[in-house]
C-alpha cells in the first residue's frame, strides 16, 4: 500500500527545492486516519512519513509508519 500513499501525498504537495521535502499545495489540506488535519505542513517522505509545521514558535514534528496508514483524506477548494 505504501506505493499508492506515496502517490496520494505526490499529489497532494510539491517539491521542496534543494532539499528531499515536500509541502503540501496552496489550498490543500491533509488528514490521516481521520486524525488531525494538517493545512500547512511540509512532508518527508522516506522510511517513514514526517509531517512539520510550525506553531507559535515551535517546530512540531509528527511521524507515521507508512503500515499504519489506513486512510487518507484530501481537502480543496472545488473548482468550477
Amino acid at each position: 500500500m505504501k506505493d499508492t500513499w506515496e502517490k496520494v501525498f505526490e499529489y497532494a504537495s510539491v517539491p521542496l527545492h534543494g532539499t528531499m521535502s515536500r509541502k503540501l499545495r496552496p489550498g490543500v489540506h491533509l488528514q490521516i486516519n481521520e486524525g488531525k488535519i494538517f493545512d500547512s505542513a511540509v512532508l518527508f517522505l522516506g522510511e517513514f512519513v514526517r509531517f512539520t509545521e510550525e506553531k507559535d514558535n515551535e517546530r512540531i514534528n509528527t511521524y507515521y509508519d507508512w503500515e499504519k496508514i489506513e486512510s487518507i483524506r484530501t481537502y480543496s477548494k472545488k473548482e468550477d
